[in-house]
């Protein structure tokens, strides 16, 4: 029997955002983040759960794959699968693992059908492969890429780095499936205590998450340096980098940065005496960051002259950034990859595989990120059809969800909202959100208080029509998958409150009917009740935990926290009585139950 159709598997392995994204016949059929699965944030280790996800969603086996494409940005996955062999290296392959993996046939393989790439260059298809233009050029920042010695890519020669140099910033210019690289900028390995080398890398990415380490004591925090930023007062600290004539220059950090955040159980953060050198720290670094992207921009301009510019990286989820680049780059088009971070990594592999190995044209525009897979009104019976569900709640159908929902929204009510298939990347852009009306300031304590735990000075986003954004918004740029922040019109601000930002700025998501017509027309039904074209929408998760994925994850989440209603398509899910009594005891269990298969898993 002759097969059907061609598919190619990226991968992204070991460290953080592990991931997978499946093409069929050039188009993305599905991709998921590990973390969704595991919902372990940012999950590292083996990556036979996102394989599984895909192939099974598909209905297809192993042995249907015409091509694994892969990447893992700290060694070539070949070289870094041999040291696992023989080291034991917990962060990426913890001992649960170690028997699936040797067990795997993708791992160690030696088939021709099983490709690496290196990092940057994932990166770069992830942006061009997948963007509405036939031409332009790409801008790649991130936190650090692969080795100099590693990058499979021809680039420019007189971008001179040591082979043990890092990739930091990577500039194409693409025609068709045509790829050239036009820049590298590089991070030479720096002196330090053990494990500490990227802290102190010089480059723009590796900078902003060392302030992010500095202020929070994390270094994937960088969105929530953003948020502060606003709170910080100009000027207060020196500048962190510079770039003259292109070339960016980062100095070593003195002792006048003192206050690194510390852990202090007798102290919460945001009541730290170092707060105001902190703000004033994030103002510092995500002025300078907009500073040397805007060049970078610049530079790309005037000596290509294209006309479209497509971002990926991790630094390409700054949205302030991406805000300054769409109004001032001088780019008339920008288009950002929605799963920009190393998830995304998963599609330029995918895609590198379909264009550059099998010689394919390109053909398929991501115009949404939902690609997750479909789980069925079956699979949602079966989660909320458990005992301890049952006794808990009421269950609904209706027939007009949209409607009945808006309605809520309108009384004030915090919507746990669980449609279609998820969105891929770090963005809930929808399908998996928690939604409320903005139109009371003090929804934001709300949401924070009941369900999302955060500090209180990160912003809320907001979501709205398409056709009305430009009323409520300022700025002409499309903004699809909220990586563009925008300045909210005074006339507005006033009317949605919730969502504005203390520098009167919005990190904005358009919504269209085409993409998706359910979170449409619960806006269009929301403002038909209240004349507001706009609602709150975060992420539906806790603090800590990643986006739900299942109909059970939104099951349990809507249990163990405030959210008032929960919708699964268009079932209405309520609290009922019980819940008072049933809920804590659950909770109490539940915790107990995860101490024990956390010390299961480390014992």
């Amino acid at each position: 029997m002759p097969k059907k159709h061609t598919y190619v598997l990226g991968l992204n392995t070991y460290d953080h955002d592990v991931s997978a994204c499946l093409l069929r016949d050039g188009e993305i059929a599905y991709a998921i983040a590990k973390e969704r699965i595991t919902r372990d944030k940012h999950a590292s280790g083996f990556y036979k759960e996102v394989i599984d996800y895909c192939l099974d969603a598909e209905g297809i086996a192993l042995d249907d794959v015409d091509l694994v494409v892969r990447n893992c940005y700290i060694l070539p996955v070949p070289e870094m699968e041999e040291r696992l062999m023989y080291q034991d290296l917990p962060g990426f392959l913890p001992d649960y693992e170690r028997a699936d993996a040797k067990a795997h046939p993708w791992f160690r393989s030696n088939s021709d059908k099983v490709v690496t790439i290196s990092h940057h260059l994932a990166h770069a298809y992830s942006a061009f492969a997948v963007s509405p233009y036939e031409d332009g050029v790409i801008m790649i920042v991130d936190g650090v890429g692969s080795y100099r010695s590693d990058v499979n890519e021809p680039f420019p020669e007189s971008d001179a780095a040591t082979p043990l140099a890092r990739e930091s910033e990577s500039y194409y210019k693409f025609s068709g499936t045509k790829l050239e690289c036009l820049k590298k900028v590089w991070m030479e390995p720096d002196r330090g205590f053990l494990s500490d080398e990227f802290y102190n890398m010089p480059g723009l990415g590796a900078l902003y998450s060392r302030a992010s380490t500095y202020v929070f004591g994390d270094w994937n925090k960088c969105g929530e340096l953003m948020g502060l930023a606003p709170y910080g007062r100009h000027g207060n600290v020196k500048p962190l980098m510079r770039i003259e004539n292109n070339k960016l220059t980062v100095p070593r950090w003195t002792a006048e940065l003192n206050k690194p955040y510390v852990a202090d159980p007798d102290q919460k953060w945001e009541s730290s005496p170092s707060m105001k050198h902190w703000e004033d720290v994030a103002w510092r670094v995500q002025d300078d960051t907009e500073k040397v992207l805007l060049a970078r921009t610049a530079w790309l301009r005037e000596t290509t002259g294209a006309k479209n510019l497509c971002i990926a990286g991790g630094v390409a989820l700054n949205c302030v950034a991406n805000g300054r680049i769409a109004r001032e780059g001088s780019f008339p088009n920008v288009w950002i990859q929605p799963a920009a971070g190393d998830d995304g990594i998963a599609i330029g592999c995918a895609y590198y595989g379909w264009h550059e190995i099998l010689k394919q044209p390109r053909s398929f525009e991501m115009m949404h990120s939902y690609i997750g897979r479909r789980y069925s009104d079956v699979d949602i019976a079966k989660a909320l059809g458990k005992s301890l569900v049952r006794i808990q709640t009421t269950q609904t159908k209706s027939s007009d969800i949209a409607k009945e929902t808006a309605k809520l929204l309108a009384d004030q009510k915090v919507i746990g909202w669980f449609q279609d298939r998820s969105e891929f990347g770090p963005r809930a852009l929808g399908n998996r959100s928690l939604i409320a009306d903005p139109r009371k300031p003090e929804m934001k304590d709300i949401l924070n208080s009941r369900v999302k735990h955060r500090q209180p000075f990160r912003p809320f986003a907001p979501i709205v029509l398409y056709e009305r954004a430009k009323d409520v918004f300022e700025g002409e740029e499309d903004s699809p998958f909220m990586l563009i922040a925008k300045n909210v019109r005074p006339e507005w601000r006033d009317k949605i409150p919730a969502i504005v930002h203390v520098d009167g700025t919005a990190r904005v998501q358009t919504v269209r009917e085409d993409t998706n017509p359910m979170l449409y027309r619960l806006l269009r039904e929301f403002d038909a009740i209240t004349g507001v074209p706009v609602l709150i929408n975060t992420s539906f998760n806790v603090k800590g935990e990643p986006i739900v994925e299942t109909p059970r994850h939104a099951v349990i989440c809507f249990l163990t926290t405030g959210v008032d209603h929960l919708i699964l398509h268009d079932t209405l899910v309520s609290k009922n009585a019980m819940h008072a009594i049933v809920g804590p005891l659950v909770n109490t269990y539940t915790d107990v139950a995860t101490m024990v298969v956390s010390n299961m898993k480390t014992a």
